[in-house]
């Protein structure tokens, strides 16, 4: 009986694997297409074979495990989890194919450095990349922002049951509508308008600077896909320095900033709703911490005299403590410079805002604002149970789309989310300093694949050993899940090998 219960979970969970890999696969079609236009005929062909290999592995896996119920939580989880590891098996394959990566593994860390919007490269001659291959990059970012499981809910039309198990395995618990269904397709609604929106606004800043129309045209979609899903991910190995342009650092800082706002923050304030932004607990959270670190940042660099000039310091110092704290990345200094010039003050205040990260339920990483709020707010509703009398009812308030009491259960769960980020960010840094790594650069390097924040200190190479590379996969996926799809699909994995060995 317990083994026909097992291998029924295992089918449910690789049939909806199958569904959401096979929905995937439609996503190399765009890269094909551009690369046609651009006449690189040979990265068509790799696309193509890309489409069809992982069109073949989930509609194999939809066929083969043909699912008879809905699926409960547990499934969704485990769906969840599995989904992205599989995709990022297969969506490397158009990487390999390239001929830009030293191993498949490095090909495999690039996907999931896109998928989590880490944003962290191994790719060997970028600036030499074909344009397929950085649509590629940039449509796994911006897809990987929403989530795929997101967009496989918006593709989903048949109302199967189990949406909301899919929805949370992503790190994703709140709902724009009743419906997840509806909510899925309202992110999307969402994204696409600002993709609109801000392409232009790149396109128009490209022209200015002084690309090329279709340059332009092309770097504005990119820099956009990687600013709104906080991405990190940018066309050349310079990233934004390759354009040394104040301009399109604004626009960048910009739209990495509303990127990193919870959806149903965007959503509200669409509707009219403006006071929600001034008001709620996750943008208050965000605007104090982020207030805090630019003060170390501008302390720690100001006592060291590294920018000589208010300019500078915005340019180079504001604009890194804003791209880390919404997890981006995106960078205006080389990786060398903040090992070197920057100091461990600084450094420290920017480790600190990777962990903390941007909202809940949007593009950016971390373990975010929402969480850091709760835990603050469970500190003072402590100190006020401590010195009033103990008849006294202490309980606070906060405001997150209505005013909401703070409750025990919030607590509970968001203390260990927090935990377990630290707990993988621990290993990490062991497993850096084990590599041979200095501590700080390792704490530096750990924050940022575990935030998903894609800023490096020069640790992630080609060159690094193959077990990091795995260690940095793993946080990259646990982090951007949130823990709870990673504990279910372990647990899976668990019990086949259990079974395996009996």
């Amino acid at each position: 009986m317990g083994k026909n219960i097992f291998l029924r979970d295992c089918s449910i969970v690789l049939h909806y694997t199958g569904k959401i890999i096979a929905g995937l696969s439609m996503l190399c079609l765009i890269p094909a297409l551009t690369s046609l236009i651009a006449g690189e005929f040979t990265v068509v062909v790799d696309f193509l074979i890309g489409f069809g290999a992982m069109l073949m592995l989930g509609a194999g896996l939809a066929v083969f495990f043909p699912n008879v119920e809905k699926p409960n939580l547990m499934h969704g989880m485990v769906t969840a989890g599995i989904s992205w590891l599989v995709a990022m098996i297969v969506a490397a394959l158009p990487y390999w194919l390239s001929g830009h990566y030293l191993s498949y593994l490095d090909a495999m860390f690039d996907v999931m450095s896109g998928l989590t919007t880490t944003g962290l490269v191994l790719m060997q001659n970028l600036d030499h990349a074909a344009i397929g291959i950085n649509m590629w990059r940039h449509i796994l970012t911006f897809v990987g922002g929403q989530g795929i499981i997101v967009l496989a809910l918006a593709l989903f039309s048949d109302g199967a049951g189990g949406g909301f198990g899919f929805y949370a395995g992503e790190g994703k618990d709140e709902r724009l509508f009743p419906s997840v269904m509806h909510t899925a397709k309202s992110i999307w609604k969402i994204s696409l308008i600002y993709l609109v929106v801000g392409s232009i606004a790149f396109w128009l800043a490209g022209m200015a600077i002084g690309l090329s129309p279709s340059r332009a045209f092309l770097h504005g979609i990119w820099m956009h896909m990687t600013t709104w899903s906080t991405g990190g991910f940018a066309p050349m190995s310079q990233n934004i320095l390759y354009y040394h342009s104040g301009l399109y650092e604004a626009l960048t800082f910009v739209f990495f900033t509303i990127g990193s706002f919870n959806f149903a923050l965007h959503a509200s304030v669409l509707r009219g709703n403006r006071r929600e932004l001034m008001k709620n607990i996750e943008t208050v959270s965000f605007t104090i911490t982020l207030m805090l670190t630019v003060f170390v940042i501008a302390w720690g660099l100001g006592r060291l005299q590294v920018y000589p000039d208010l300019f500078s310091m915005m340019r180079k110092g504001f604009y890194h403590i804003a791209s880390t704290h919404t997890t981006t990345g995106l960078m205006t200094i080389y990786p060398q410079q903040f090992a070197n010039e920057w100091g461990d003050l600084a450094m420290s205040a920017i480790i600190i805002a990777m962990m903390i990260g941007g909202s809940a339920c949007s593009t950016a990483g971390g373990f975010k604002g929402l969480r850091f709020g709760i835990l603050f707010k469970a500190l003072l509703q402590e100190i006020n149970r401590m010195v009033k009398p103990r008849s006294s009812i202490v309980l606070q308030k906060y405001s997150y789309f209505g005013r909401q009491s703070l409750s025990d259960q919030q607590i509970r769960n968001a203390s260990l989310i927090v935990l377990m980020y630290v707990v993988v960010f621990s290993v990490a840094v062991v497993g850096s300093c084990a590599a041979g790594f200095p501590l700080l650069q390792s704490m530096f390097e750990a924050a940022s694949v575990t935030g998903n924040v894609g800023l490096s200190i020069g640790v992630t190479t080609a060159a690094i050993p193959s077990g990091l590379k795995i260690l940095y996969i793993f946080n990259m996926w646990a982090g951007r899940l949130e823990f709870m799809a990673v504990l279910a699909s372990m647990g899976l994995i668990g019990s086949i090998f259990a079974r395996k060995h009996r």
